[in-house]
């Protein structure tokens, strides 16, 4: 396959909102769009990390044949002076639906579109994928860092900034490159208010929108994972939520903390991330059990 070309800026309007991002597009006709949506108190850039070569997702993702999309949520990047407060996870889902959809009319998307959230960003997509229509074109939702239970005690939400959510969503230091916490200082935003104040419902949340949610669902938990709960049997719990998804995975991965695409692990996860793309991509009567 031919080496895909570099990753470059776009700037994408979004129902009423011009919001920016990165691209990486392979070198011939995508196999499919990859949407990726990044975290509080991070930028679209968590999702093409240059510590070391092989790490970025967007280079990996269109080097395999897929263009990678990397969105700033509403309240980030060059949306932020607009929408200093930020919005809603509701407002946020519809925002970027039509970002995507803009983008579609213009660039070809291959057989649709996988929503790949981390963290908060898990949320608008799942918003997405809760209220999609077949327009759309979704193929499966992937998520990291995100799940049905915070792991404070009493479930109480963290802050995703200052120092005590600094170390719950890095995690041990040596999961990650020498070099990563300087690299990262341009990626670093702050969570916008509207943002911040969702955080505390987001169980609720969750639980009136997995039940809508009609497309493959893939869940990863980092082995050093400090902000959700994710024992066995919260797992378990997660998966039935989406009883109409049809196919529910579950996976951990070895050697991550919470920021797993910018950690020693970001390649094995974004190979695993693209596999699901792949099953995905199976025709409907390859993946019936």
């Amino acid at each position: 396959m031919a080496a895909a070309g570099p990753v470059r800026p776009v700037v994408l309007e979004g129902a009423g909102v011009t919001l920016s991002g990165l691209l990486g597009e392979p070198s011939g006709a995508p196999r499919a769009l990859v949407v990726a949506v990044h975290g509080g108190g991070m930028t679209a850039g968590y999702f093409d990390t240059r510590v070391r070569p092989g790490l970025s997702l967007l280079r990996l993702g269109a080097d395999l044949g897929y263009a990678v999309l990397a969105v700033d949520r509403p309240g980030y990047g060059r949306s932020a002076g607009a929408l200093p407060a930020g919005m809603g996870v509701a407002e946020q889902a519809a925002a970027l639906r039509a970002a995507v959809a803009g983008y579609a009319r213009t660039h070809p998307v291959g057989a649709g579109v996988l929503l790949l959230g981390h963290s908060f960003g898990a949320k608008p997509a799942l918003a997405w994928a809760a209220g999609a229509e077949d327009g759309d074109r979704l193929l499966g939702v992937d998520v990291s860092g995100c799940g049905l239970r915070y792991a404070a005690p009493g479930g109480a939400a963290v802050p995703f900034t200052g120092p005590g959510g600094r170390r719950l969503s890095w995690g041990p230091l040596r999961l990650y490159p020498p070099g990563t916490f300087r690299a990262c200082a341009g990626l670093l935003a702050p969570m916008p208010a509207r943002e911040a104040a969702e955080l505390a419902g987001w169980p609720a949340s969750l639980a009136r929108l997995a039940p809508r949610v009609r497309v493959p669902v893939r869940f990863t938990f980092a082995e050093h994972e400090l902000l959700w709960r994710h024992q066995d049997a919260d797992l378990a719990e997660l998966a039935a939520a989406f009883g109409a998804a049809g196919r529910v995975l579950v996976d951990r991965q070895p050697g991550a903390g919470h920021n797993i695409s910018l950690g020693w692990a970001a390649r094995a996860y974004h190979l695993r991330a693209l596999a699901f793309a792949e099953e995905c991509l199976l025709p409907a009567a390859a993946q019936r059990p």
